[in-house]
């Protein structure tokens, strides 16, 4: 039987205990790729979510990149950008498909780009200045 994924919760927060403590010992975190064409983003990116107890597994630069990457690794998620050099992130979360789920992140507000989002098949959109384990995890559940 394959470990159960799940987003993993950060100690001294609310929701912490002891119990969560041993229930996570054991159980793989998720994997994430992160797209973006800026290396401080994902830089950033990366740091805060191993911080928030996600492996990140790899790093592209666009979407061609991506796209081999996802393949290769088989990430749980690719927290991709909107706007890459040779296609949109829209692009690329229609192209993932399958087992990997799709964030989108950019700079825009929601409202530009939150149905097209929905759309191409990606799980949920989240601005770069509002990303955070917890938001994510969220999205990834379906509870936004």
């Amino acid at each position: 039987m394959l470990p159960q994924l799940r987003c993993p919760k950060k100690p001294g927060s609310a929701l912490w205990s002891r119990a969560d403590l041993r229930a996570t010992i054991g159980v793989m975190r998720r994997t994430v790729v992160i797209v973006d064409d800026h290396e401080q983003f994902r830089r950033s990116a990366r740091n805060l979510l191993e911080l928030e107890g996600f492996d990140v597994v790899g790093e592209a630069a666009n979407g061609a990149s991506a796209l081999v990457l996802v393949d290769r690794l088989e990430p749980d998620v690719a927290l991709v950008d909107i706007g890459l050099p040779d296609m949109t992130g829209f692009e690329v979360s229609e192209r993932i498909g399958g087992r990997t789920r799709v964030v989108l992140v950019s700079s825009r507000h929601r409202v530009d780009v939150g149905r097209r989002a929905r759309s191409c098949g990606a799980a949920g959109f989240v601005t770069k200045d509002e990303l955070a384990g917890e938001r994510l995890c969220a999205l990834l559940e379906g509870q936004t």
